[in-house]
C-alpha cells in the first residue's frame, strides 16, 4: 500500500472523529485543543464497484460487489498560525505531512472552535478563515529549509554550473518534493535567471507553487450537521473540491454496524436496523442519524476519500490476473487484487508495478473483458481487469 493520504488542520476541528470514522481505529476524541500528540496511522478503503458484477458470481473480495481497496490514512497534530515557527506542535505536525500525496483540510465549518482550536459557540468563528492559513504554513515549512541553506547554495549552483532543479529538489525531498514539482514551479513563477539575486519573496513564491503541486489539498467541511447553512454554503463556493461531513454520524453508524445492531456499508446513503432489541438512547440516536441521511444522502465521509483518491490525485482501479478466462490467479482467486494507478497509465506501468521483473521482460497485455491484446502503450481505464503476459519466470 502505497498511497498515502493526510489529514490536517486546527486542533478540535474534527479530525481525529474523521480519522476514527474513515478507519474504525481507537483513537483519542475530546472536546480541546492537541488531543493527538503523535500521528495516528490506520488504513482507510476508496469505494468502488467490484468488476465481478458483471459476472454470474462474486469475487469474494468484495462486498455485495462494492470493492474497498486500502488506502493509509494520517491523523497528523493539530496546526496553529506559525507552526513553522515552532507554535504548537507545528514541527510534528510538518514533519508527518512530508509522506502525504494528498491533504484532506478538516476545517470546522459550524464555526465553534477559534483559529487556535479553542471552543466557542457555534456561528462565533467564520470557517473561511482557516483556509489560508494552513495553506501559507505548509509554504512557509518548505520556505525554512531552502532558506537555511540558500545563500551558500545559490553560489555552488552558479559557481559548479549544477542544475538548479535537481539541487532545489534535493533540499526539498524531506518535504515529499521531487523534481517534476520542481520544474513546473519554476516554469510558472519565471523568476530571474540569476538565482543567487532572488529574494525572500521569490523563494516563498517558488515554494508556495511546490506546495500546491505536491500536496494537492481538498476541504472536509465538518460538522455541517449543525453548521449555519451560510457558512458550509461559503465553503462549497471555493475553487476546490469541498465535501460537507459529519465525520460524528459516520462513527455512530460504523460503531452500530459492528456491534451487529444495523446493515451498513461505509459510503451508503441509508441503513437497515437488524437488531430487535435496541435502547430507547440507541433507538434516538439512529433516528437522529437516519434525519441527517435523508437531507444530505450520506455523511460525506466516504465520499472524501474517493475524491481524495479519484479526483484529487486523478488515479483509477485496475485488477491485474494471471487466467484472463476466470480473471483469477494462479490459485484460482478471482480478482485478488487491485491497484491504484495514475490515470494514464500504461499496461506497461502496471507490469512493472507487479513485480520489476514482469515490467524488464514485459511482451504484451491481455484485456480480460473484450479478450483483446493490448500493447505497452495502451492507456487503461478505471476498473480494466488485465493479464500480463511476460518471459520473466
Amino acid at each position: 500500500m502505497s498511497m498515502t493520504i493526510g489529514l490536517a488542520g486546527k486542533p478540535n476541528a474534527g479530525k481525529s472523529t474523521f480519522f476514527k470514522a474513515a478507519t474504525m481505529a481507537d483513537v483519542e476524541i475530546a472536546n480541546y485543543p492537541f488531543t493527538t500528540i503523535n500521528a495516528n496511522r490506520g488504513v482507510t478503503y476508496v469505494r468502488t464497484e467490484c468488476p465481478c458484477v458483471a459476472r454470474p458470481k462474486r469475487c469474494g473480495h468484495c462486498v455485495d460487489g462494492i470493492r474497498y481497496v486500502p488506502v493509509e490514512l494520517i491523523d497528523v497534530a493539530g496546526l496553529v498560525p506559525d507552526a513553522h515557527l515552532g507554535r504548537g506542535l507545528g514541527n510534528t505536525f510538518l514533519d508527518e505531512l512530508r509522506q502525504a500525496q494528498a491533504i484532506i483540510h478538516v476545517i470546522d465549518a459550524s464555526g465553534g472552535t477559534d483559529i487556535e482550536g479553542n471552543p466557542i459557540d457555534v456561528g462565533s468563528h467564520n470557517p473561511m478563515d482557516d483556509i489560508d492559513f494552513l495553506n501559507r504554513e505548509i509554504t512557509m515549512w518548505m520556505f525554512g529549509i531552502l532558506k537555511r541553506n540558500w545563500d551558500r547554495l545559490a553560489r555552488k549552483i552558479q559557481a559548479e554550473g549544477l542544475k538548479i532543479e535537481k539541487v532545489l529538489s534535493e533540499q526539498l525531498a524531506g518535504a515529499g518534493v521531487d523534481e517534476y514539482h520542481v520544474i513546473c514551479s519554476l516554469s510558472e513563477c519565471r523568476l530571474d535567471h540569476n538565482h543567487v539575486k532572488w529574494s525572500d519573496d521569490d523563494l516563498v513564491r517558488l515554494c508556495d507553487a511546490v506546495r500546491i503541486l505536491s500536496k494537492p489539498m481538498m476541504i472536509a467541511a465538518n460538522k455541517a450537521d449543525i453548521a449555519p447553512a451560510e457558512f458550509v454554503s461559503n465553503l462549497k463556493s471555493l475553487d476546490q473540491i469541498v465535501v460537507p461531513t459529519s465525520a460524528a454520524a459516520e462513527v455512530v453508524l460504523r460503531s452500530a454496524s459492528k456491534g451487529g445492531a444495523i446493515r451498513y456499508n461505509s459510503g451508503d446513503d441509508d441503513f437497515t436496523i437488524i437488531k430487535p432489541d435496541l435502547t430507547p438512547a440507541q433507538k434516538k440516536g439512529l433516528e437522529s442519524v437516519h434525519a441527517l441521511l435523508m437531507k444530505t444522502g450520506g455523511t460525506g465521509i466516504q465520499e472524501c476519500i474517493n475524491k481524495a483518491v479519484f479526483e484529487l490525485l486523478n488515479l483509477i482501479v485496475v485488477y491485474p490476473v494471471e487466467d484472463e478466462g476466470k480473471w483469477s490467479d494462479k490459485n484460482d482467486r478471482m480478482l485478488p487484487d487491485a491497484f491504484l494507478m495514475k490515470k494514464g497509465s500504461t499496461a506497461h506501468d502496471l507490469a512493472y508495478k507487479i513485480h520489476t521483473d514482469i515490467g524488464s521482460h514485459f511482451l504484451y497485455a491481455v484485456d480480460a473483458k473484450t479478450k483483446m491484446r493490448l500493447g505497452e502503450k495502451h492507456e487503461l481505464n478505471n476498473g480494466d481487469v488485465v493479464k500480463i503476459v511476460s518471459t520473466a519466470k
